[in-house]
């Protein structure tokens, strides 16, 4: 497993931006944006990854996971 896996990754569209936004709360806050929700969870999973690796060439512990956590369901109580 890959250790970006342990993140959960959110892309949402944002009505006031007028496109999507891709975020991995906890690791990346609107680490990217764009018109295409697939291309943008795309690019996000990458920004994890590099994150990730910065962190590790660093020798800084990586944040707490987020995946794992029933964030979707979480969600789901609040809407």
């Amino acid at each position: 497993m890959k250790k970006s896996n342990l993140y959960a990754k959110v892309v949402e569209w944002s009505e006031e931006d007028r496109c999507f936004v891709g975020s991995a709360p906890g690791l990346v806050y609107g680490g990217c944006h764009g018109p295409d929700e697939k291309a943008v969870f795309d690019e996000l999973c990458s920004i994890v990854d590099e994150i990730i690796e910065i962190y590790q060439q660093d020798g800084k512990p990586l944040p707490p996971p987020t995946a794992g956590r029933d964030i979707a369901n979480s969600l789901q109580k609040i809407a």
